[in-house]
Parts: structure tokens; C-alpha cells; sequence
């Protein structure tokens, strides 16, 4: 029988846990409130924060998950969403919504396939398979876009591009160019919470003679003379009619309520502003500006400057934003708004219009069929006689959103923006040219299994470019076979994966004097199916006696990241290694340390801590002859600092 104090003891404990559990609800429960509240007033990326630390338990409530891959789905951090929605999807009790979320994630990632099933899930579940037409329709092109790209050379403009976000080209004259960035500072510390960066402010770079842009400035005070966004700009001929897209300022802006809270946001106007022998006149609001109802912005004029183009979210529209037109009076008022129609217009968003050298119409969609968030199209026609809007195709699309398109049709150069990966920032500026292949350059090869040397079908190949970019991506046909044929010689990078697989990866460098050449490549996955099977990491850097997480090192983690999501049953052992350098008590701390921060980095990017267990093994395993008192290289020595992981079940 047990005694009073012991009975008294278990009491205390049960009491204290007890407390100890109403007080984490508790806590839960606060920031839980918070970050709705910061999520309904746009500041996702505070949100974020928040939902983070919510979800970081072996069973994350679905509303909480949900409200994080929809920040990181505003944020245009489409990775992260992609590994939140799948979890999503898995619950029992998700919605079918969420599914079309989810697809539209893939899609943004270039998981086409992947994508065209879940949408076909959506389909099958609610039976609505209209919903989802364009999208699996936008899959099936975007395959045989990617696999064959056209001929056009996509430039970073590294010049002006910083780590937040540039669009919007508008060149005006010879040497230079308006373009709308967010400031890395700004004098009045103003930040938008959408992004938790500073207001859009118009700038101006200096543009050479092979479209590279470089000096950025930010420009007069005059056009950027707002509290809140400035931009994009456009110009007349001329250069002395500036058509300026502003958040309204004033105290007349929209107000929501949501779940009893009330938010104000701020429409769009148009300012027409007029320079006359280099002085400025005050600028003039736009005839159709009514900010209490709806947004105008993004104005363009035609070729023969009769006919201003815009979008706005005004009622009367087919879809979320559409394109409407003005045409200029004989008074020189602009005449009543009318919508472009349905032949440009969805029901989903057209924004960017711009018109070519030739008078066409480049705008971005997410209601046509296309690679993945906004696409560039082009049509040809006036005011609301358009013919069929055509993709402009990969790799001037992408995934991600592409907007802003510009050209010069004589040339067929220009510029787009877009968040496409491994860009500088959010939205880069980038500069495209027509190129005409001077050689014959392929890279064809066959995807296998590691284990038993058989050939695998459906395996992703995906060829990059020196700088981690898609070049192109194609699925192994059933004789495992590939073939990439390349526009330009340099340094490539090629990847294939396969769920149930560990990615193989190879480098290819075709030399500048390469002529009518093609490389036989050959692939090797190695499954995952093995439990105790151990698997190597490329090596992980550290900081001298750090173990926290370098930006080169999550590179490499990034790709566990993908596999841990591709196979989500996978569980595994995260192992930290070190040389025999150091006392064996101090080496096996920071081998623990480094390999609990890499789980952690894994938790960060949505993989659920109980599929990890961490373990530093110190100098306890060591691979080669390099134990205590032993000579030898530092070459040897790297071999034993290594990190690792082994199945444990899947």
C-alpha cells in the first residue's frame, strides 16, 4: 500500500500537469488569436511567425495549418505551402477546397502531374469538374511547354533586382527605363504588412545597348508623391504624359469586417501628370477613380495613343480583375469605361497590360490555361475586339507568376517580371533576347534503379542551369530513356526523382567551343524502401564551433525537405558526425547540437517533428583511419564531419 506522501506526491504531479497543460492551451489560445487577427489585416508574414510555432506538434489542428499555407500561398513561398497542403489534404475532415489550393501550389512548383491528379481528385469528389478544367487543361500544356522551350535567353537583371521585389519596366527614351521597386528604406519607416516591407516607390535605371539595366535612382519626388504604393508608370511617346498607378491615401478607403474586426484597404487610383519643358504639373486623378467602390490601375496607352487600357476590380466584370478600356474624346476627355471581353477577360484575374511595337496586347492571367499562377499572353485586335488570347510559352513563362511583359518587336527583346525561383528577391526584373543556336547540343540518357539496375519509367528529369534555374524538365519514358537539347553551351546541373526514390544528381559542362556534341548521362535513384538503410548528405558547413543552420547548407537540406514530403510515411534518423579532433564529451555535444538543428530546420520548412529523431554520434564512427593522435590531411578529416540519414520505417 502506498504511503500518504507518496499518494500526496502522485497528487502534486497530477495537479501540476494538469495546470501545466491548461496553461499551454492557454498560450496556444492567445497566439492563436493573434495571428488571426494579424492574418485578417493582410500582415501574413507576422502571421506566419505565429502559426509556426502553433503547428510545431505531432498533431497540428487543421484550421491552424490551413492559415499557414495560405500565408506562405500570399507570401509567394510556394515550397513551403506545397509540404502544408499535402498534410492538409491528408486530414479526414479538410475540404474539397483545399484540393484546388493545393493543386494550384504544385502547379506553381512545375509538379504538373502531380498536380493534374489532385485536380482530378477535386473533380471526382465534387463532381464539378468544370471548376477545374482550365487547370488540368494549363497542366497538360505546361508539360510539353518545359520539355521543349523556346528561343529565348531569360536574363536576371542583377543590376537592379535586390532582395525584395522590382517590376515594371517602362523604357523611356534610349538609356532609360521607370521601373516600381520596393525601397530596401524608406525616410518614413512605413511598412506594408502584406510583406512586412516598405511602400512601392517608382525608380530609374540606365539601359545599355544589350538591355542590361544598372544605377537605380530613386525618382523625383514629384511622381512619387504618395503615403502609401507608387506604381508601376507608363508614358506617352513622348515622354511627357506619365500615367501613375497609387494606393488612395486619404481616409475614404474600403472598409471589411472580419469576424467582428474592422480593416480599412486602400483602392488603386490613376494620376495622369504632365511635364512641360522639364517642370512638373500637379497631377490630375483620373475621370473613373472611385475609391470607395473599386481599384483602377496599371494604365497603358495604345500605339496611336486614342485608347488607355487599365485594370479594376469594378463591378460589371467577368472575374476577380478584368482589362477595361477608355477611348480620348474629341474634347480630350476620356470616354466612358468599357470592359475588354471575354475573349481577353476570365473569371479569374487579367492584370499588366502592355501594348507591343506592333500594337498587340500582352497582359497576365490566371484564368487561361497556363504554367502555373500568372502567365503573359498575347492577342491581337483593339477595345473589345480580341482574338484568342496565345501563351507566350516557357521559359518567358513559368511556374510562378510572370507580369509586365514589354517588347520591342523589331528586336524581339525586352523585359517581364516574375517571382520565379532563384531569383534576387520577390519579383525580379528580367531582360529576354531571341537567341538562334549556333550548335547542336544534347544531354540524353537513362534513369535507373541503384538497387537492381532496372530501368524506371515516370522518373522526373530536370535539367538547371549554373545558377539552379529550370532549363527544362521531361518524365523518363518507359524505357527510362531522356533527351534535353540544349540552346547554349555552359554549366548545367541534372536531377532525376521518384517517389519512393533518393534523387540522383549529376553536373554537365558543355565548353563555349562545344559544336554538334551529345553527352550519354546516366541516372541512378536509389530507393528508399530499406529500413536501416543509411543514406549520405552532401556535406553541411558549419560555422567554426556553430551549429546553427548556414544559408549554403540549406541548400542541401532542401532536398531532404523534397523527399520527406514526396514520401510522407518516411521516418528517419538524422545523424551528426565529426573528425576526432577535440575532446570525445565535447564532440559529441556539438554533433548532437548540429544534428538537432538540422531537425529543427526540417520542422521550420512543414515536415512534422515525430518523423525525425536526432543523434550526434561525435567521433564514435569514424570511416577511415583518422582516430585520436593520428596524422592526417584535412581532405581526411572532412571525410568523418558528415551528416547522415537512416530509414527507420516507411
Amino acid at each position: 500500500m502506498k504511503s500518504k506522501s507518496t499518494l500526496l506526491y502522485i497528487g502534486l504531479a497530477l495537479l501540476m500537469n494538469i495546470i501545466s497543460t491548461q496553461v499551454l492551451a492557454n498560450r496556444q489560445s492567445d497566439l492563436r488569436a493573434k495571428a488571426e487577427n494579424l492574418f485578417n489585416g493582410f500582415q501574413y508574414s507576422k502571421a506566419a511567425e505565429i502559426l509556426q510555432k502553433i503547428t510545431d506538434t505531432s498533431t497540428p489542428e487543421l484550421k491552424d495549418m490551413e492559415r499557414l499555407a495560405e500565408c506562405y500561398k500570399k507570401m509567394n513561398k510556394y515550397e513551403d505551402a506545397e509540404i502544408w497542403y499535402a498534410r492538409i489534404v491528408s486530414d479526414p475532415k479538410s475540404s474539397p477546397e483545399n484540393l484546388v489550393n493545393y493543386g494550384e501550389i504544385l502547379k506553381s512548383n512545375a509538379s504538373y502531374p502531380e498536380a493534374k491528379k489532385v485536380f482530378q481528385r477535386y473533380a471526382t469528389k465534387t463532381g464539378d469538374r468544370k471548376r477545374v478544367a482550365v487547370s488540368i487543361a494549363g497542366c497538360d500544356s505546361a508539360r510539353v511547354w518545359i520539355s521543349k522551350p523556346i528561343n529565348y535567353k531569360i536574363k536576371n537583371e542583377a543590376g537592379v533586382n535586390t532582395i525584395l521585389s522590382e517590376f515594371s519596366v517602362f523604357p523611356s527614351g534610349d538609356n532609360q527605363v521607370y521601373f516600381t521597386r520596393e525601397p530596401l528604406t524608406e525616410s518614413n519607416k512605413k511598412k506594408y504588412g502584406w510583406t512586412g516591407n516598405s511602400f512601392l516607390r517608382v525608380f530609374t535605371a540606365e539601359r545599355h545597348s544589350d538591355n542590361s539595366l544598372d544605377i537605380p535612382k530613386l525618382a523625383n519626388s514629384e511622381i512619387n508623391n504618395g503615403s502609401y504604393h507608387v506604381g508601376p508608370v507608363s508614358t506617352n511617346k513622348t515622354g511627357d504624359m506619365f500615367f501613375i498607378t497609387r494606393t488612395h491615401s486619404g481616409n475614404k478607403g474600403s472598409l471589411s469586417v472580419v469576424k467582428g474586426n474592422t480593416y480599412q484597404t486602400q483602392n488603386m487610383e490613376i494620376y495622369m501628370q504632365a511635364r512641360i519643358f522639364g517642370k512638373w504639373l500637379l497631377p490630375e486623378s483620373f475621370a473613373y477613380n472611385n475609391v470607395n467602390k473599386y481599384s483602377v490601375g496599371h494604365a497603358v496607352l495604345s500605339k496611336d495613343e486614342k485608347v488607355l487600357y487599365f485594370v479594376s476590380d469594378m463591378a460589371g466584370g467577368l472575374g476577380g480583375t478584368d482589362i477595361w478600356y477608355s477611348v480620348i474624346q474629341p474634347d480630350g476627355k476620356w470616354g466612358r469605361i468599357q470592359n475588354a471581353g471575354n475573349k481577353i477577360n476570365t473569371s479569374g484575374n487579367e492584370l499588366f497590360p502592355t501594348i507591343g511595337s506592333n500594337g498587340e496586347l500582352y497582359f497576365s492571367s490566371d484564368g487561361h490555361p497556363g504554367m502555373g499562377g500568372l502567365d503573359i499572353f498575347c492577342s491581337k485586335g483593339s477595345c473589345n475586339q480580341w482574338n484568342k488570347p496565345v501563351n507566350m510559352r516557357y521559359p518567358i513563362n513559368s511556374p510562378g507568376d510572370d507580369f509586365s511583359f514589354i517588347i520591342d518587336d523589331n528586336t524581339q527583346s525586352g523585359y517581364l517580371s516574375s517571382n520565379r525561383v532563384n531569383g534576387k528577391g520577390g519579383d525580379d526584373i528580367y531582360s529576354f533576347s531571341l537567341i538562334k543556336p549556333k550548335a547542336i547540343l544534347a544531354i540524353a540518357g537513362i534513369v535507373y534503379d541503384k538497387k537492381t539496375r532496372e530501368i524506371l519509367p515516370e522518373a522526373i528529369v530536370t535539367l538547371y542551369d549554373s545558377i539552379n534555374t529550370i532549363v527544362a524538365r521531361q518524365v523518363s519514358k518507359p524505357n527510362g530513356a531522356f533527351l534535353f537539347q540544349l540552346k547554349t553551351p555552359g554549366l548545367y546541373r541534372l536531377q532525376g526523382t521518384k517517389n519512393s526514390y533518393y534523387p540522383d544528381t549529376t553536373s554537365i559542362n558543355f565548353e563555349d567551343n562545344a559544336v554538334n556534341s551529345t553527352l550519354n548521362v546516366s541516372l541512378y535513384l536509389d530507393p528508399l524502401l530499406e529500413k536501416g538503410k543509411t543514406f549520405r548528405l552532401n556535406p553541411i558547413f558549419y560555422n567554426f564551433d556553430k551549429y546553427n543552420i548556414r544559408e549554403d547548407a540549406a541548400v542541401v537540406l532542401n532536398e531532404l525537405v523534397r523527399t520527406m514530403h514526396e514520401n510522407p510515411t518516411l521516418k528517419i534518423e538524422l545523424a551528426s558526425h565529426t573528425d576526432s579532433r577535440g575532446t570525445d564529451k565535447y564532440n559529441m555535444d556539438l554533433s548532437q547540437n548540429r544534428a538537432q538543428s538540422v531537425v529543427n530546420y526540417l520542422v521550420s520548412r512543414g515536415i512534422s517533428r515525430d518523423r525525425m529523431v536526432a543523434k550526434g554520434y561525435g567521433e564514435s564512427r569514424l570511416i577511415n583511419r583518422c582516430a585520436n593522435g593520428v596524422e592526417c590531411t584535412e581532405a581526411e578529416h572532412q571525410e568523418n564531419r558528415r551528416t547522415e540519414f537512416t530509414v527507420l520505417s516507411y
